[in-house]
């Protein structure tokens, strides 16, 4: 029987890392642990504000750590992608909450990362030391996230700087940061040339906060700026350069949503196995009905498959450069397709528990709920899906060649990500050859069933992809992008699996699960209103059956049998 690869409190040591890392790391899970199930649920269900956690986080230098350049900071400060991936995996394990109020952080620092404005740099690499959080202040109420029609206004102050009026809304930590970046535009300047990002603090008198908007410990707020001062000295980007900034800022905050899917799926699994497990119906042990060692099976395997793409994701990512921009199909790939399995590994376990997913003294009624924001956080499904699409070409039927990718835990500092350049020419990315990864595992049966569909995809592409009205038509499109996303999810899966030990029972099992995937999003496309006869044949062809082995699937079954009793947060 394998090892299971999940995060385990009771086991975790994180030794790939470098000491001052693995210690943080550890020291996170033992404040979690030392506060018991109890205390958290509390606080999740009273939404309690976070001043614990972050006292805690203040008093160890972990964000100070974790999001300060080594180019503001020194000994073990820096911007580690890896390494910021395990916190957001530990933290999603314990509440969202929590995730939350450093992801934000994240988002909060971006703009100032990317400025040239040094003073502004050293004041938030200040901040960070004093244990202050951070906010990104771009989405407005009637507007949402459309950085075109933002209404927060500067009017010039005749003495360089401007005073700024305006409504942002759906704003984490707007209540509690030491520096909110804003998103504004000039009174005096049209167009892309008058946007500007600053520098505000939410407790200046003319910072007013309105509202938490939800009704959670997270602090997601609404406030309004009257005649704030801005100086010159606060302004971070101007132009161009302050929409570049917008865009790459969450380009780099939405890769933590998979991490942080993965740890709530995980921490709701091992709650979801035990209880099943331990629980007897009509005589017989739940686990032995053969549809909850289905759902289960399925449900783990799709986790594993997660964890894989992600990690596999942190190399692209901190490998990037001008001439390698492949991180960014990766990235809406972690943000769209991970954190949907996220969500369909919490159904699976749901359909198990049923009722006891609704407990309150549970870990689970909380999964149920938050793992369904992610999705719908940093652009919705749709639009990142809509993303990847502008890469289907490029990436099935147009490789180049380039130098082999390595497992990425060095410590170094991922400065990249800090000066990406502007957010344009994603026709110009170029990709690897995408079958290599499939040879290598072509003595898995489903491995070859899956690669069937996606040479069928290919010849899709080829032969019968949208026409021109047909591209106009995002309902059609949306159902390739599906199929496009599970080419690339295996794609990723498969390269992580060759630099790693992966059990190869669970590599097929999860195979399986992804042909099935694949012919239902095909018949998914089969049924849309303008799909083509043409198209509609091919849909149907590309219909397969997984190839079934029952002694593969019960090796797996022992593996997430394995899983009851292998953790319970104490209380």
């Amino acid at each position: 029987m394998a090892e299971s690869p999940l995060f385990n409190p009771r086991t975790y040591d994180p030794t790939h890392f470098d000491p001052e890392t693995r210690r943080l790391l550890r020291a996170t899970v033992d404040w979690f642990e030392a506060r018991g199930k109890r205390r958290l649920i509390e606080d999740y269900r009273t939404r309690a504000w976070l001043g614990d956690f972050l006292a805690f986080a203040a008093a160890e230098g972990l964000f100070a750590t974790f999001l300060t350049p080594a180019s503001e900071g020194e000994g073990d400060r820096r911007w580690d992608t890896a390494r910021i991936a395990a916190l957001n995996e530990i933290l999603g394990f314990y509440g969202l909450d929590y995730w939350y109020v450093w992801q934000v952080t994240v988002l909060g620092l971006g703009p100032v990362w990317q400025s040239d404005n040094a003073a502004a740099r050293r004041r938030a690499a200040e901040l960070l030391d004093q244990g202050e959080v951070f906010a990104f202040g771009l989405s407005e109420k009637t507007h949402g996230a459309d950085i075109y029609s933002t209404d927060m206004l500067l009017t010039p102050d005749g003495d360089g700087g401007f005073r700024a009026t305006g409504s942002k809304y759906y704003i984490g930590n707007g209540n509690a940061a030491g520096l909110v970046s804003v998103f504004g535009r000039r009174t005096d300047v049209e167009g892309p040339d008058g946007y500007v990002f600053f520098a505000a603090d939410s407790r200046h008198p003319a910072y007013h906060l309105v509202k938490n908007v939800v009704d959670s410990s997270k602090f997601v707020s609404e406030f309004r700026l009257e005649e704030y001062p801005v100086a010159a000295g606060d302004v971070l980007h101007t132009g161009r350069a302050a929409f570049d900034a917008a865009l790459n800022t969450v380009n780099v905050g939405k890769f933590n949503l998979c991490t942080a899917s993965i740890g709530i799926c995980e921490h709701a699994m091992y709650e979801a196995v035990t209880h099943a497990h331990h629980r007897v119906l009509y005589g017989r042990p739940v686990t032995a009905f053969p549809h909850v060692r289905r759902e289960l099976t399925d449900a783990y395997v799709r986790l594993v498959g997660m964890k894989l793409f992600s990690d596999r994701a942190v190399d692209y990512f901190r490998s990037a450069g001008p001439d390698d921009r492949r991180y960014l199909l990766f990235n809406p790939m972690t943000k769209m397709k991970v954190t949907t399995e996220g969500e369909k590994v919490v159904d699976l376990l749901w359909d198990v528990i049923a009722a006891k997913g609704f407990e309150k003294d549970n870990y689970f009624a909380q999964a149920a709920v938050e793992i369904r924001g992610l999705p719908k956080l940093e652009g919705t499904v749709h639009v990142n899906l809509a993303l990847i699409l502008k890469f289907l070409r490029g990436h099935l039927l147009d490789p180049v060649a380039y130098e082999p990718v390595p497992t990425r835990l060095d410590p170094a500092d991922d400065a990249f990500l800090f000066r990406q350049g502007p957010a344009r020419g994603l026709g110009s990315v170029r990709f690897h050859d995408w079958r290599p990864a499939f040879d290598a595992h072509a003595h898995l049966p489903n491995v070859v069933r899956f690669r069937e569909q996606a040479d069928a995809l290919c010849a899709f592409v080829a032969t019968a992809a949208p026409d021109e009205e047909q591209s106009r038509d995002l309902d059609l499109l949306l159902a390739v992008g599906q199929l496009f996303a599970l080419v690339v999810h295996g794609q990723l899966v498969l390269e992580q699996a060759g630099l790693t030990e992966v059990d190869e029972d669970v590599l097929d099992e999860l195979f399986a699960v992804l042909v099935r995937d694949f012919s239902a999003h095909a018949v998914e496309l089969h049924g849309k209103d303008s799909a083509t006869g043409q198209q509609q044949e091919w849909a149907l062809g590309a219909v397969r059956r997984p190839v079934v082995d029952p002694a593969r699937s019960g090796r797996v079954w022992k593996t997430v049998e394995a899983l009851s009793d292998a953790y319970e947060m104490a209380d």
